[in-house]
């Protein structure tokens, strides 16, 4: 059965996914006329919103629909998104988070059992008591702002599919600002967090320090329950 989703492209080149109709519900502006978000079922929504100029982008199990107004940053959702089904080595992928968030949220949740070049990690939380999970800053949103053992800030930029090229400016800008604020006089170490990290993107940080890339996998497993 294919998802349905709402696909918002941010300025700073990542998107926002969002199931569609928890999305209608919220902006009911953008409801078709005479349809009922919750009674009516998906496609005929999906129908109602591309009659209404809005974009769709289908893949096997998706269907992608991009507000009209998005011009060329719509065409960045398949860059950062991915295709489906294969990486760009045509590695066949298992289970991915369906949201960015979600990969956030697990990853900000069990930080201390993911050690980073063998240093253990923790969130970071500010003087006024607000924690890294998207921490603000002046240059846009951190994924995860954490601290190593020396109290040295490291800055999680997360991808839930491939890792676009632009995931290491959007990183080494964060780095940047880290090490001219509250990092100040403290190495700034980078993370970036993805299914599959392309070619490119190993390219691109064998020239920049302090960076790591991981991949990460889900499992899920059901097993017998044992009276």
């Amino acid at each position: 059965m294919k998802r349905f989703i709402v696909v918002i492209p941010r300025e700073d080149g990542g998107v926002e996914v969002h199931p569609m109709k928890e999305w209608l519900r919220a902006h009911p502006d953008y409801i078709p006329a005479g349809l009922d978000p919750i009674a009516t079922n998906s496609h005929q929504l999906r129908n109602g919103l591309k009659k209404s100029g809005w974009s769709i982008q289908e893949t096997e199990s998706e269907e992608r629909l991009i507000k009209p107004g998005s011009g060329q940053l719509a065409n960045a959702v398949e860059a950062v998104l991915g295709g489906d089904g294969e990486d760009e080595n045509g590695v066949q992928n298992e289970a991915i988070f369906a949201l960015e968030s979600q990969l956030r949220d697990f990853l900000a949740q069990n930080l201390a059992s993911i050690p980073v070049e063998g240093k253990k990690l923790r969130l970071y939380v500010d003087q006024t008591g607000r924690d890294g999970v998207e921490y603000p800053t002046a240059v846009g949103p951190i994924d995860i702002l954490a601290v190593d053992e020396q109290d040295r800030f490291v800055v999680f930029e997360l991808k839930r599919a491939r890792s676009p090229d632009h995931a290491i400016g959007q990183l080494t800008r964060y780095m940047g600002w880290i090490s001219d604020t509250i990092g100040k006089g403290k190495m700034t170490r980078g993370v970036i967090v993805a299914k599959a990290i392309s070619k490119n993107l190993h390219y691109s940080v064998a020239v920049v320090p302090n960076i790591s890339l991981f991949e990460y996998e889900v499992k899920f497993e059901l097993k017998p329950a044992v009276r």
